[in-house]
């Protein structure tokens, strides 16, 4: 008997204890979830929208549950000056406190009832449209164009802020889905809904564990299927379970890992991620058993049921005394598009050498006849693998007559393991040497790929210093002689010296005497020459007549003296 006490002792302690390390928790309905924040997204607009009196121009429409009580209030003493058209499908009461600048309209035939102690004559009743597209035309008829139009549901208190009503953009109000907690000219507070949180955490967490693992599940009778998500805490992961056809949109998502049983939509994406898990229970302790084995993970942050509503809802997770969420601003839930992407943050480094190491400063200039080599990449979205591809990359000069020139590029040889989330390429400048600018903005536009499948990734931009290179004078040719050369020169020289000597001593037995080298009449006519002072008497062959006779005379005598002796 004491055998089978013991045994159920210990097989209790051992439930006892299993109960209290379970990661497990039951959810609870709450009013305030610590960690998410819900607004439902309605039909409006927001624009630069401004008449020349400097009044704005605001579209506000009402919409009641039958259960709420119907009984506002708008509270506008510190509001710019505007016209504030208010409609309404519902019977509805409303208490005003106004400042002189602002002038309500509301239609002959609205059931809204206005009541107030001041400015009654600032309350306008007026023939207009109540139709949604049809109230802004009429709207921009009278006052020139619409600078918000807000929806809200079982309003309570509105009041103004104080600040500028207007939205830096368009002036022209188009209608599309938004989140009203965006504008942060008004302050809406709603009447109190039914519970539509259940939420719990963990009794126990790893204090080592610096990563945040939080599950939002949406249970299959929810008519929900279009969820925003922004994430304003980093090292968060994030398990998304709703029913088939829910499509989460991720407004930040480069801190943050992701999973879900739906389609993921990133804002750089034209296209949707596919679910990475199949799940069609919405059971609270299978959901949060299916997140930790997706992730490999032995406990998480908070589990979140949501009961929304409307048909899109969004929602913000990150805890209020969360030090990121003051790093993070709000992010807008604005419509992806290819023109206007919500850009991913990307990094372009420049480097010198094809080897990647030798960063290029952004200060230093590069000389145009040499090439660069750049990298381009990006932060890790969540666990989803992304390649960048570049589509075309472009110069524009700083100068006041700006030049625009697309940049070639050739892609460099990158390995996954040598460079994760990046691509590399590199570019010759030759086409900028004969352009004066020297300060150009490189700037390059990508896609990101998934699955084969490529969404805009938006550009990307990098300031460049370029030089002309430094034109040196052609140096002369020098020749190079060696020793043989110099030995052929010096034998030539010899042969020729010889050969010019054979010659002029030809020249002298041939003619008796060297015509080139009369010495003496050279040297008659060279000036400062001591001979050359002095006249030579030129000895002539032509005796004159008395010379000729005395020397006849003489040579007569001469031959005379024998004959006559001798006779």
């Amino acid at each position: 008997m004491e055998g089978h006490v013991a045994r159920f002792a210990l097989l209790l302690c051992i439930t006892v204890a299993a109960s209290e390390s379970s990661p497990m928790c039951d959810p609870m309905e709450v009013n305030a979830n610590p960690w998410v924040y819900m607004s439902e997204i309605r039909i409006g607009c927001w624009t630069s929208f401004i008449r020349e009196d400097m009044a704005e121009v605001h579209i506000l429409n009402l919409n009641f549950a039958a259960s709420d009580s119907k009984m506002f209030s708008l509270q506008m003493t510190n509001a710019k000056p505007m016209n504030l058209i208010l409609t309404s499908p519902d019977t509805a009461y409303g208490h005003y406190i106004l400042n002189t600048d602002v002038n309500v309209y509301i239609n002959n035939d609205s059931k809204v009832m206005l009541h107030g102690n001041q400015h009654q004559n600032n309350i306008h009743k007026q023939d207009f449209p109540t139709h949604d597209e049809e109230l802004i035309k009429w709207a921009i008829q009278k006052f020139g164009g619409v600078t918000s139009f807000t929806t809200v549901r079982n309003l309570h208190t509105m009041s103004s802020t104080g600040t500028k009503g207007t939205k830096p953009g368009s002036r022209y109000c188009t209608l599309k889905n938004e989140d009203t907690t965006e504008k942060h000219f008004l302050k809406i507070e709603t009447a109190p809904q039914a519970s539509l949180f259940k939420s719990c955490s963990p009794q126990q967490q790893s204090p080592d564990v610096d990563a945040e693992l939080h599950i939002i599940n949406i249970p299959e009778n929810s008519t929900t299927r279009n969820v925003s998500l922004r994430v304003d805490t980093k090292k968060t992961s994030v398990f998304l379970r709703g029913p088939q056809g829910t499509t989460w949109t991720i407004i930040n998502p480069q801190h943050t890992q992701f999973g879900s049983n739906n389609d993921i939509l990133l804002s750089t994406f034209t296209h949707t991620i596919p679910p990475f898990v199949t799940m069609d229970i919405d059971n609270a302790e299978d959901v949060q058993r299916k997140a930790l084995d997706y992730f490999k993970a032995s406990t998480f942050t908070s589990y979140t049921e949501l009961r929304p509503e409307g048909s899109m809802v969004s929602l913000v997770l990150g805890k209020k005394d969360n030090s990121a969420v003051g790093e993070a601003a709000p992010a807008p839930v604005t419509p992806i598009s290819t023109n206007a992407p919500h850009q991913m943050p990307l990094l372009m480094q420049l480097y010198t050498s094809p080897d990647y190491r030798s960063p290029l400063d952004p200060t230093t200039k590069v000389q145009s006849d040499k090439r660069i080599y750049a990298e381009i990449s990006m932060h890790t979205i969540g666990n989803i693998v992304l390649t960048i591809k570049v589509i075309s990359c472009f110069v524009h000069s700083m100068g006041s007559c700006p030049v625009v020139k697309e940049l070639p590029f050739m892609p460099e040889a990158c390995s996954l393991n040598s460079c994760p989330n990046s691509t590399r390429l590199s570019f010759s400048l030759d086409q900028l040497q004969e352009l004066t600018s020297t300060t150009w903005d490189l700037e390059c536009a990508v896609k990101l790929c998934h699955s084969e499948k490529c969404g805009d990734g938006g550009r990307v931009k990098r300031n460049l210093e370029v030089t002309q290179p430094c034109l040196q004078p052609p140096t002369p040719p020098c020749f190079d002689f060696g020793l043989p050369g110099v030995l052929g020169i010096a034998f030539g020289g010899f042969l020729i010296g010889v050969l010019l000597i054979g010659a002029l001593w030809f020249i002298k037995i041939k003619t008796g005497y060297l015509t080139g080298l009369d010495i003496s009449s050279t040297a008659a006519n060279l000036p400062g020459c001591p001979c050359s002072g002095a006249k030579r008497q030129p000895v002539s062959t032509n005796p004159s007549p008395s010379e000729n006779s005395s020397a006849n005379a003489s040579i007569g005598s001469t031959q005379s003296t024998p004959t006559s002796s001798m006779a």
